[in-house]
């Protein structure tokens, strides 16, 4: 195992572990401590790389978005806002032609009507994208993928180890009681959403921010940004300017700061910074998205073509290979 792949176990299992014995403490300190310098440093590294974007300009709408959604207060608008920037997003960085635009506009019209149709479902996606499905599905496709693209059974293995964590959670879920009880106010208040709208999701009423729930999102959301920071070998987000890093170390300081002199405008000004970072990751993962789809269907094409070719090749006698019985 390399030390890389070593260290991207510890972390895993120390986020795992974390989430057990202080879940609600974990999820508030990594979102305020941990999740400011991620933000800036993602930032930084999608804009030496034009956020996946045809030109730059999107971004600053991207990012206009993001902002202005930080202050909608209908859940409704706030989740028809996340939607149609991923499906933006998904239309400049993911399709390749006009008619995969098309096709993919007339799909994301159809499942908007749907969930307009439904009341409450534009509102349920808009709490789990910048939640669950950012920093979990999409963190775990991006594991995928690397995993394939280098093709280290050790990286797979590590993705393994990435859901097991998750299913030792809701199945064995941590008794641990809470330390600092103003963390759990807060985090209720601010994350306390998410378990209805799971609930609401797959038709599970009463489901509540409970310490199963909040182990969960602890192991996450520290995992997730964990991840990003062991990555500066592979994808070279340090590799900046000082005068740059130096301005990424005072500004994700004075956010952690802010949040703790004041956490109600600490905790707006996050909420506004981590839905910029979120929306201009878009691009990148649509992209992804798309490069592990085709990763998968060239896999099975491609055992598909090996099958044909064995029963192809294989001698005539040997194609019903049922021994007969012998006789007594």
């Amino acid at each position: 195992m390399r030390s890389n792949d070593a260290i991207h176990l510890g972390l895993i299992l120390l986020a795992l572990a974390a989430a057990y014995v202080v879940p609600f403490e974990l999820l508030l300190l990594a979102y305020v401590v941990l999740g400011p310098a991620h933000y800036f440093t993602e930032i930084s590294w999608l804009h030496d790389r034009s956020y996946f974007l045809p030109h730059r300009g999107i971004a600053i709408a991207l990012a206009l978005v993001a902002v202005a959604a930080a202050l909608i207060d209908n859940a409704s608008w706030f989740g028809f806002a996340m939607w149609g920037a991923l499906v933006i997003c998904a239309m400049l960085a993911a399709t390749t032609t006009a008619i995969e635009s098309m096709l993919l506009f007339i799909v994301a019209i159809a499942l908007s009507a749907i969930m307009y149709s439904s009341g409450s479902s534009l509102a349920v996606i808009g709490i789990l994208i910048p939640t669950l499905i950012h920093v979990s599905l999409f963190t775990l496709i991006f594991m995928a993928l690397g995993a394939y693209k280098s093709g280290s059974r050790t990286q797979a293995a590590l993705v393994a180890v990435y859901l097991l964590s998750i299913a030792a959670i809701l199945l064995l879920p941590p008794t641990a009681d809470i330390r600092i009880a103003s963390f759990a106010r807060v985090g209720q208040d601010y994350f306390g959403n998410v378990g209805p709208a799971l609930g609401r999701l797959f038709g599970v009423p009463g489901l509540v921010l409970d310490t199963r729930l909040t182990s969960l999102l602890a192991f996450v959301y520290t995992y997730h940004y964990l991840n990003w920071f062991i990555k500066a070998d592979v994808i070279r987000w340090t590799a900046v300017p000082k005068a740059r890093l130096a301005a990424m170390v005072v500004a994700s300081t004075a956010s952690t700061a802010l949040y703790f002199y004041d956490y109600a405008f600490g905790f707006t000004f996050l909420l506004a910074l981590s839905l910029v970072h979120i929306l201009l990751e878009f691009p990148l993962n649509s992209l992804a998205l798309r490069q592990l789809g085709a990763a998968i269907q060239g896999a099975v094409r491609a055992r598909q073509t090996n099958n044909v070719t064995a029963t192809a090749t294989r001698p005539a006698g040997t194609r019903a290979s049922k021994r007969a019985p012998r006789s007594r």
